[in-house]
């Protein structure tokens, strides 16, 4: 197996795979991406992201599968308190790449997103848009820390004590919406 360490944003072909030149079998990739990798893909709502991609090539006759071993970690805002919070990043990804003579029009009728085609006349793919997409996926839609850590030493106290206040007001404004209606509950 070939092993290769990039550093992500020191080239732009960093992310080309010149596949044509590859014997058929397992290729191992090796991708170190940072917040600039990011922000240069208009990522805006994540910072101080480090992520390592392990991608495996498995290089067929008129195929190649793709699977992509996401790690690292990624400081992002907590949803409940506006602290930053820190994240580790783990999943895997695979895509299934088909050289076909028409790929314009099979990519438009494909339906699975994990399938992509590309001209047989085609020697190299860039993986950067998929890399990019498959990190971000790796966040956690819903970004607070956990139950037990929850007023913790890195949530801010203030916009706790504050949202503990709001929840009460909203159940005294609740039960005072419907004190009104009991008189209509025995007619």
């Amino acid at each position: 197996m070939q092993s290769f360490k990039l550093n992500a944003m020191a080239n732009r072909r960093a992310y080309e795979i010149a596949f044509v030149g590859l014997k058929p079998g397992i290729h191992e990739f090796s991708y170190d991406v940072d917040s600039k990798f990011f922000k240069e893909k208009g990522a805006e709502d994540t910072y101080n992201i480090n992520a390592n991609v392990k991608l495996t090539l498995e290089k067929n006759s008129g195929f190649m599968l793709l699977k992509f071993e996401v790690g690292g970690k990624a400081e992002v805002t907590c949803d409940r308190c506006g602290n930053p919070l820190k994240m580790d990043l783990w999943d895997e990804f695979k895509m299934l790449i088909k050289l076909v003579e028409n790929p314009e029009e099979m990519n438009e009728q494909e339906e699975d997103p994990d399938v992509y085609y590309i001209s047989r006349t085609e020697s190299h793919i860039n993986v950067s848009d998929w890399i990019y997409e498959f990190v971000m996926l790796s966040i956690p839609m819903q970004r607070m820390c956990s139950k037990e850590e929850m007023g913790g030493p890195q949530c801010n106290k203030e916009v706790l004590e504050k949202l503990k206040a709001m929840e009460q007001n909203v159940e005294h404004n609740a039960n005072a919406l419907w004190k009104g209606l009991e008189k209509f509950r025995d007619n």
